[in-house]
Formats: structure tokens, sequence, C-alpha cells
């Protein structure tokens, strides 16, 4: 797996938001019920950047952090160039200027979570990085979730 390092601006996202754990957001389909939502009303978002849509995730930074069990923050939208006029029902979330670890998921998204294990176990142990609290993926015409050749873009942020 190819990670690298980068520094990455900082960004506004126009979207949904719900907290849950990762059992939660499988067994009531939290993330496809939203991307189905913001699908609805994505001609609705003004000063869009592009379509590809943003998965942003916010963890409490506590000890023994588990995804499966303890709820977190999901954020999902369209990036946007100013936050005019959003709709009644969306949050505009911005993510900070960051250093980020990066790499590209390549194949179905049920198996996303070892590509997470490396960033946040493997990659990070081996170059003494800490985690930031939060990471994203950015969802564009390569994410096909059920197909081998899907493909997404994560960004972990890192503190040294």
């Amino acid at each position: 797996m190819a990670a690298k390092v980068i520094t990455k601006k900082a960004f506004s996202i126009a979207g949904y938001e719900f907290k849950a754990n990762l059992q939660e957001i499988e067994e009531q389909e939290l993330g496809k019920q939203t991307l189905a939502r913001l699908k609805e009303n994505g001609e609705l978002v003004k000063n869009k950047v592009g379509e590809q849509i943003y998965l942003v995730q916010v963890y409490d930074m506590k000890p023994n952090f588990d995804p499966m069990v303890d709820p977190f923050t999901q954020v999902i939208g369209y990036e946007i160039s100013e936050a005019e006029d959003l709709p009644e029902d969306m949050i505009l979330h911005t993510v900070p200027e960051n250093k980020y670890v990066t790499v590209t998921h390549e194949g179905l998204e049920k198996d996303l979570a070892r590509t997470y294990d490396y960033l946040y176990g493997t990659w990070m142990k081996l170059n003494n990085c800490q985690p930031a609290g939060y990471d994203f993926e950015i969802w564009d015409n390569r994410y096909k979730p059920e197909k081998p050749e899907n493909e997404i873009d994560l960004y972990v942020a890192i503190t040294d």
C-alpha cells in the first residue's frame, strides 16, 4: 500500500451529520440513507466544488477508542467554496488545514477496515505519528462500493 503524507488546506462541506458506532451505522444503514438524502438534495447545494462526496469522521480521542462500540460523528456532504444559503436541514462542517497520510483503497467497500487498520496501526507505528482525531474519504466517479474496481481516497489527519 503506497501511503504518502501531504498537507491539505482547510475546506468546508455542506451536508448531513449523525453520531453512531460502526455497528449501528451498518445495522441501521445510516451511511446509505444519509448518502441517498444528500444526493436527493444535491441540487440545492450552492457553490459546490465538483460532484465528489466527502465522508468526514470525527472521533473522541480517548484511550482504547473502538469504533465498533464507541459512537463518533460522521458528516456526508459536498465541498463548497462559500457557505451561503445552505439548505435548511444541512450543516456546514469545516475541515482544518492539516497534515494527512493518504492512500487509495482499492476493492470492495466492505474490506475498507483493512486499509484503515493499516493506516491507524502499522503505518502510524512505523512513522512515529499519532492520529489527530478525524479522517475523511472522497467518493468520486470511482466509488462503486459493491464492485471490485471500487476506489476510495482516504485521508487520516496526523500529528508528529
